[in-house]
């Protein structure tokens, strides 16, 4: 099963997206080690947002290309690019149009997906990957989680709270029950798995958390009806300072073909 497309979906929510937990600098630097990344080679950020990944990459390749069909969100990556000094192409798209840019794209050492293929119809966008990636290449899923420490006991709640909002959302229905990414994976051309993660202590305050919910697409427009009952949450377990201890996990799976 898939979720519709919807271009819209992440409609006024980037502004919110440098709330989100970032991942690890140290995650970028074993991807680029375990690829491995040369300083020749095209990479892809797919479903780029404002770009974190690939302003992570570009100055360890060639060329990094980011992708994304939300104007404002390929608007901000930009302005973020100039900002770190970074040359990005930015193309407005999304995982649907692949087969329409596999020649402005050229042949890709590796294609990045953060956060986002859980959007997009994975069997068929690793099918048409398969015909772009070169031999060698590898596509890299890029999460992160809060590992269950006692440190993260504000995030168990955090959670109840989100998911209580989007429980009847027809996309969060429609994903109960779906095979995990390593499943579409393994019946995909990149079936050989590896996977490493880095794993972070931090603090953060109570207004970025708060602006988190403002950055998930399904729960932003509940994020004003729970910004009081979520500030009453982070405050018990805040310090007197108004940050929130904060153990973060950044994940890649890098999937190559076999053999």
């Amino acid at each position: 099963m898939v979720v519709p497309f919807d271009p819209q979906r992440f409609r006024g929510v980037a502004r919110a997206y440098a709330a989100r937990a970032a991942y690890a600098p140290r995650l970028f630097e074993r991807v680029v080690e375990l690829v491995p990344l040369r300083a020749t080679d095209r990479v892809l950020d797919l479903g780029c947002g404002t770009g974190a990944i690939a302003i992570a990459l570009a100055p360890r390749v060639g060329h990094a290309i980011g992708i994304d069909p939300e104007p404002e969100m390929l608007a901000r990556a930009e302005a973020a690019a100039v900002a770190a000094g970074v040359r990005v192409e930015w193309i407005a798209a999304s995982s649907y149009d692949l087969a329409a840019q596999r020649g402005r794209l050229g042949a890709l050492r590796a294609v990045a997906i953060g956060r986002a293929c859980h959007w997009m119809d994975r069997a068929a966008t690793l099918a048409e990957l398969d015909r772009s990636i070169e031999r060698g290449g590898a596509v890299v899923l890029f999460d992160s989680k809060h590992p269950d420490v006692p440190a993260n006991a504000w995030h168990a709640e955090f959670r109840a709270l989100v998911d209580r909002c989007v429980a009847d959302e027809p996309s969060r229905v429609l994903r109960d029950g779906w095979p995990t990414h390593q499943a579409i994976l393994l019946a995909s051309p990149f079936a050989a798995l590896e996977a490493i993660a880095i794993t972070e202590r931090r603090r953060t305050s109570i207004d970025t958390i708060v602006a988190r919910t403002r950055a998930m697409a399904l729960v932003a427009p509940h994020a004003d009806a729970i910004e009081g009952e979520l500030r009453a949450l982070l405050a018990r377990h805040a310090d007197g300072d108004g940050t929130v201890a904060e153990v973060h996990t950044s994940r890649a799976l890098i999937a190559r073909r076999e053999g």
